[in-house]
């Protein structure tokens, strides 16, 4: 039988009732720093949320109770640092610009930004997954294809594009 012993037992309890407690103070805490604790704003947001998540599992697998506790704080400090960081980026421009990137146009006016799919390290094929992913039917209607700052790249099409849609948007054929 699996409950054979004092042990397995005391494992499957500490588990069904630490990660619970783990998952009820990281639901706290973004209560408290907001949503974008887990957001895919930069780059660092997404290392955040890998962390929290990594973080998560020790708290919810150990058997030790200073390990738990270590890992809840270590979960806090750093949704607490990312939410001091994000308040610097609002307030200083030039921590803006440290810690997030520009988007990067790789597409537009049916051409691709070689350059720019150069500096980036994305290739044509990807740019053409992605277009094939929005459901683009016909290449005349991609107005631009742009590579955010979460990673992510959207594809824009239809039959105009506003030019404030790409604003803060890094253009190299405009340079």
């Amino acid at each position: 039988m699996i409950f054979d012993n004092a042990a397995t037992l005391d494992l499957l309890t500490r588990a069904l009732i630490l990660g619970p407690i783990a998952v009820l103070w990281i639901v706290l805490i973004v209560q408290l720093v907001g949503l974008r604790s887990f957001s895919k704003m930069t780059a660092f947001d997404f290392i955040v949320t890998i962390a929290t998540g990594s973080l998560l599992a020790n708290a919810a697998s150990t058997d030790q109770w200073p390990v738990f506790l270590q890992n809840l704080l270590a979960m806090g400090a750093l949704l607490a640092f990312q939410a001091l960081l994000a308040w610097f980026r609002r307030k200083n421009r030039a921590m803006r610009d440290l810690l997030s990137n520009d988007p990067v146009i790789l597409f537009r006016n049916g051409r691709f930004e070689r350059e720019a799919m150069a500096r980036v390290r994305v290739d044509e094929t990807d740019i053409w997954a992605k277009m094939r992913e929005a459901n683009v039917l016909q290449l005349s209607k991609v107005q631009a294809v742009v590579l955010e700052t979460t990673g992510d790249i959207s594809v824009l099409h239809g039959d105009g594009l506003e030019d404030r849609i790409l604003t803060g948007v890094s253009d190299p054929s405009s340079g």
